[in-house]
């Protein structure tokens, strides 16, 4: 927040339940973009580390209008997929509160590029580093929480503590698709198995879906239509996935497999096997029924495939093309 949010005690229109949005913007890498406020006695939390935001003017039709304004106004950021996160409550010294809407957002760009008009700087940090910083303990539950969101959306629980508390050396995060795993010591290592569709239509383009941007894994990122198998068989997820995620029904026995990506992001984290399955046929037309993973089905020319697209499913469509079934990435 900066200079220009409402401070608490401040009287609030009638009509108006918060006055006030920030943003919190991650990268898609496990780190969250902060703003190093001024050291200027009487401001919100002076010297400390805090979100880009800030109050509600009269031109202002929403409170996303608010922090879109105030995102282009401190630092000439532009963030389409801005949606709704969480209603937090800011304490004054005199104990008041004031309400302030949090918006939540993807951009991967590099600080130091940015105009900033308010404040230090602005740096991306990771939720385990936050503790040695100086800020709102509001504010770092804030992260910690939404962390905690993205994982569990992917995994189905919560990171390890080491990501929310402990702090590393660590600089980036292991995939978000493979946690780190040890080294096997003899021991059997689980590999984890995608199903990814492949689909061509009558002019020989091939179906890519664009993930959210607050996605834990390849936001704004083209993909494959896929998931990953549970208690089925690799066939079985796929035509599951492509009914639950963009209404198409499948015969398994219109399904053949055309190629498998068997890769690893870095030595030791865990393997993972994705399978690629054409479909010969199929009934219905690409529709968003999972908006919080894909926001856009696009059909693409092979030669022509948009950017960014998610590595592997390169590899994939030029397998295919070339008539291989296999490929290796990340291998040593």
């Amino acid at each position: 927040m900066n200079e220009e949010t409402s401070q608490p005690g401040s009287a609030l229109p009638p009509d108006l339940q918060q006055a006030n949005a920030s943003a919190l913007i991650h990268n898609g890498s496990g780190e969250y973009l902060l703003h190093l406020r001024d050291e200027i006695p009487g401001i919100w939390e002076p010297g400390s580390w805090s979100l880009l935001g800030g109050g509600r003017e009269p031109g202002d039709r929403s409170l996303e209008e608010t922090i879109r304004r105030e995102l282009r106004e401190e630092a000439g950021l532009d963030i389409p997929g801005l949606a709704p996160f969480a209603v937090e409550e800011a304490r004054g010294s005199d104990g008041t509160t004031v309400p302030i809407q949090i918006f939540a957002g993807h951009w991967a760009g590099d600080p130091a590029a940015l105009n900033l008009t308010e404040g230090v700087m602005l740096h991306w940090f990771r939720p385990d580093v936050l503790p040695r910083l100086r800020m709102a303990p509001s504010t770092r539950d804030l992260v910690r929480r939404h962390a905690e969101l993205l994982h569990a959306r992917h995994y189905g629980s919560a990171p390890p503590a080491a990501a929310t508390g402990t702090v590393t050396t660590a600089r980036r995060p292991p995939h978000p698709c493979a946690p780190s795993a040890p080294a096997s010591g003899g021991k059997a290592v689980l590999n984890v198995i995608g199903a990814h569709l492949y689909l061509e239509n009558t002019d020989g383009e091939i179906l890519l879906g664009l993930r959210h941007p607050d996605s834990a894994y390849a936001g704004q990122t083209w993909h494959f239509l896929a998931g990953h198998c549970e208690q089925e068989s690799a066939v079985a997820c796929l035509v599951r996935e492509a009914r639950e995620e963009a209404g198409l029904l499948i015969d398994p026995g219109d399904v053949e497999y055309v190629h498998a990506v068997h890769l690893v992001d870095a030595p030791g984290t865990q393997p993972r096997m994705q399978m690629v399955f054409r479909a010969r046929q199929w009934t219905g037309t690409p529709e968003i029924l999972e908006p919080d993973k894909c926001v856009r089905w696009s059909w693409w020319r092979p030669e022509a495939l948009p950017e960014p697209l998610v590595p592997y499913t390169r590899a994939a469509i030029d397998g295919i093309r070339a008539g291989r079934r296999y490929t290796e990435m990340g291998w040593t």
